[in-house]
């Protein structure tokens, strides 16, 4: 079965083909193009994406981006009429995201997929944003990308995430923060979420702070492994540091040590704007204040998600999302999950499964297909508060 996906819930206008792979062990998905026109350049300037630019540029890329993605799977057909195949291409269904996320961008993948399921003859499927994240942990990986302690079969190909439910996922990305409780396929719970702002919009906030730039998260990461203190790097990853140590900058860790699974990052962000309120010589020590702010929020996404796998008695933990692409956390994680709970299989998408992509909405779209979970092109709405 091959699925089109869509994705244009923000600022990335994307498609890609992906085709189901069945095994024995289970079932994965094969990433036949996966084309993304980024509007980062254009909203760098604004500091944050703008609903209004960032919808007018969807109406520009969206055919076209479609088109390659198309031809580039070998599946599209060379007589076009405004870029769009006037022969149904050789797809079984077309995948696409109708929320959380911008209305006005969300409406443009929307109807652009409604009309070509029209057209086409082919049936559609809405797909959660969020839970389209958490499905690019199946889509298999080239074998250099395995994470550590993740269980993976063999290909000739590439990688089949082998992922043993139930599972915790923790999803962390500029909109949402949230772990989910996955008991198997279309069995999805939220246990907690961010109660202000999510990880990715703290790192965004933090870096703005900083005189850093936009996008906030690449910015923070870059500055902080600047910062080379070894008091620093062998802290213990999933403790608060030390409040006595008086040669450290030190930001809180919020509702680290809270009984539940929420987030909190609103308080981190004002501890930061404090403290370079009474430190005048702040901008000599940007790199250590961006170490200290990428670690609070490390060191709390790590241990909620550890509570949370010990709590519910999981077999794997997947990480996904936009800062899943944070090189210490894709590296942190693993380790603590190593260290406490060994048992346990950890997964985490490729580095171009992370951000806003279409490849993770047509491997949501194929497991979702498997089980006929179609909607009529004509009920298909959007919806940019949705949840799982």
């Amino acid at each position: 079965m091959t699925i089109l996906g869509i994705e244009t819930s923000c600022d990335e206008t994307a498609a890609a083909v992906a085709r189901g792979v069945e095994t024995r062990h289970g079932a994965s998905v094969e990433i036949l193009s996966n084309i993304i026109s980024s509007q980062i350049e254009i909203h760098k300037k604004y500091g944050g994406v703008v609903p209004e630019v960032a919808a007018r540029e969807h109406v520009l890329k969206i055919l076209p981006v479609i088109n390659e993605a198309l031809e580039e799977a070998g599946v599209g057909r060379r007589d076009m009429i405004n870029h769009v195949p006037t022969i149904a291409p050789a797809i079984d269904a077309i995948a696409v995201a109708t929320g959380p996320g911008l209305i006005t961008s969300l409406m443009i993948g929307v109807e652009t997929a409604k009309t070509l399921a029209y057209a086409w003859n082919i049936p559609i499927i809405p797909i959660n944003h969020i839970e389209g994240h958490i499905y690019a942990n199946f889509i298999g990986a080239n074998p250099k990308h395995q994470a550590p302690n993740s269980k993976q079969i063999s290909n000739s190909k590439f990688q089949i995430p082998n992922i043993e439910f139930p599972a915790v996922v923790l999803t962390v990305s500029g909109g949402h923060t949230l772990l989910a409780l996955m008991k198997g396929h279309g069995d999805i719970k939220t246990i907690g979420q961010t109660r202000d702002d999510a990880a990715g919009e703290a790192f965004d906030k933090g870096a703005k702070m900083l005189g850093l730039g936009y996008p906030g998260g690449p910015a923070i990461a870059a500055a902080a492994a600047k910062y080379q203190n070894p008091k620093h790097q062998i802290l213990n990853k999933s403790q608060a540091p030390n409040s006595n140590d008086q040669n450290r900058i030190i930001l809180p860790r919020p509702m680290l040590n809270s009984k539940n699974f929420d987030f909190s990052f609103s308080g981190l962000k004002t501890a930061l704007l404090y403290s370079l309120k009474k430190d005048k010589g702040w901008k000599n020590k940007i790199p250590e204040y961006c170490c200290e702010y990428q670690q609070a929020i490390i060191d709390v996404l790590i241990s909620k998600t550890i509570k949370a796998a010990k709590k519910y008695k999981v077999r794997t933990i997947m990480l996904a999302g936009g800062v899943a692409a944070n090189k210490e956390l894709r590296s942190q994680m693993p380790e603590t999950i190593k260290n406490k709970l060994p048992d346990i299989h950890f997964t985490l998408p490729d580095l171009k499964y992370t951000t806003d992509n279409a490849a993770m909405m047509a491997a949501a779209g194929y497991f979702k297909a498997r089980h006929k979970k179609f909607t009529p092109w004509q009920d298909l709405k959007v919806d940019c508060n949705l949840e799982i």
